[in-house]
């Protein structure tokens, strides 16, 4: 079976870093070699180190220094590359990482958001929704019940609709809502 490139992709808390934990678990359970990365801007949990929500954890490389050391290199010694916050990347990194499925038929799944609070695409998402051979949605719901697909960044209660398209932070700075919500800046039941 020919390796793929996969984007995962969903709205915050739609449990993508817990998946892409629990994929390195499975790897690793079957005796094979799987790698962490995350872009060195993601800072949240420490340096090289990939937390979900929920409290899983581990130790991670930054994909900056992975796809230096692979251009000077060669093939990773890797059966599998596993890329949390891929949103973050930049269009030639995800192309580099379709060079590693395409030209050492190593499995490459990528985590990210696809949009920003402005329902705008990162420019990784948009490269990986381009190029990716599998694309999984992830989900996650509204305050209201319905699947949320939206990032909503918020301050003192309420949406914030203007900003630096990335700002770090979690549940004190982003909810995740539905369409109708999202338009309507209604971030909780009155």
């Amino acid at each position: 079976m020919a390796a793929k490139l996969w984007f995962f992709y969903g709205a915050m808390g739609s449990s993508k870093t817990a998946d892409a934990l629990m994929k390195r678990y499975n790897y690793q359970e079957k005796g094979m070699n799987a790698v962490l990365l995350k872009p060195k801007l993601e800072n949240r949990d420490g340096e090289k180190i990939i937390r979900s929500r929920i409290g899983l954890q581990a130790e991670c490389e930054y994909v900056e220094d992975f796809l230096e050391s692979v251009k000077e290199n060669g093939r990773p010694a890797y059966d599998a590359i596993i890329v949390d916050e891929a949103q973050f990347l930049s269009r030639n990194q995800i192309d580099a990482l379709s060079d590693i499925v395409d030209n050492y038929d190593i499995p490459v799944l990528c985590y990210g958001l696809r949009t920003d609070f402005q329902s705008n695409a990162f420019e990784g998402s948009a490269r990986l929704l381009e190029l990716a051979d599998e694309l999984i949605e992830t989900s996650t719901v509204c305050w209201c019940g319905r699947k949320a697909r939206f990032n909503a960044r918020v301050c003192d209660g309420h949406i914030v609709r203007d900003g630096a398209q990335v700002q770090m932070g979690g549940n004190e700075s982003y909810v995740a809502l539905c369409r109708r919500h999202f338009k309507q800046g209604k971030i909780k039941r009155d």
